[in-house]
């Protein structure tokens, strides 16, 4: 299926030059670390054929970030398995089922901010393992990231900071086929480019909190509970502030089309442009 999708030369090193740029500016904001800040290459509304480009040697990526249920659908079954695809769009409760029981290598939905979420993505992984057979998933839960809606923004998913404690709790405690991987946080824009030299995002500061405050209501160590904050105008600064993980995509893949003119796959042969 993938050598049906042709790649311009062109557009695969355009690609591949910017993801290097992103992960030398990753490397750069966390110096002192042992492992930096894993990327999810935000691929929503475009091509399978560029997920393929930045996915082959020797770019070798393996994180890419899809928004909507039917996309990363029709992209999975067009794209090598070894890819691990991040879920971090908004989700309506009855897309969880469906979501966990047909994207075998989905890798970790990040939007979760309500039980009843969490309890349809443990059936759904129910189904798949039922399907495939539970020896082939031993030991391998489906990742979730708890959202958090730090900036208080309506329009904005997540849980308010003070539930995220007893949603994190029945995530661990009542989900068997779920492993609670962290807290996740869309911030204000406003505030990363408000943010002056030495200032901290407080969006990022209250996520870190709030990570803070489960940890230590659930007996966890701070390594157990990742923070996914930070996206293509302030991956930097969300580093700076403790960042396991940032979430790109206008940077690496360019401005994005209309959703009615996105294309799953490039048919056009550019191949030899």
């Amino acid at each position: 299926m993938t050598s049906e999708m042709p790649i311009s030369p062109t557009r695969a090193s355009t690609l591949s030059q910017n993801l290097t740029s992103v992960l030398s500016r990753i490397s750069s904001a966390s110096p002192t670390r042992t492992t930096p800040p894993r990327l999810v290459a935000v691929s929503k509304l475009k091509p399978a054929n560029d997920i393929i480009a930045l996915h082959a040697p020797p770019n070798s990526h393996l994180h890419f970030g899809e928004n909507y249920l039917q996309e990363l659908l029709q992209k999975a079954s067009l794209l090598p398995r070894e890819i691990r695809w991040h879920f971090i769009g908004a989700l309506q409760t009855n897309k969880c089922r469906p979501l966990s029981e047909q994207v075998g290598n989905l890798w970790c939905v990040e939007s979760v901010d309500t039980a009843k979420k969490a309890d349809e993505l443990d059936k759904g992984r129910g189904r798949l393992w039922e399907k495939e057979g539970e020896e082939r998933w031993k030991g391998e839960r489906l990742r979730i990231c708890v959202q958090v809606n730090t900036s208080g923004e309506t329009e904005k998913s997540g849980v308010e900071p003070g539930d995220a404690v007893s949603l994190c709790r029945h995530v661990r405690e009542q989900c068997p086929r779920l492993r609670l991987l962290g807290l996740m946080t869309i911030g204000a824009i406003a505030r990363s480019r408000g943010a002056v030299e030495g200032k901290e995002n407080e969006d990022f500061v209250t996520l870190r909190d709030v990570r803070d405050g489960v940890v230590k209501e659930l007996g966890m160590e701070e390594s157990e509970l990742e923070l996914s904050m930070g996206m293509s105008e302030d991956f930097e600064s969300a580093i700076r502030c403790g960042s396991d993980e940032v979430r790109v995509g206008s940077t690496i893949f360019g401005e994005r089309p209309a959703k009615q003119d996105a294309k799953i796959k490039d048919e056009v042969d550019e191949a030899k442009n």
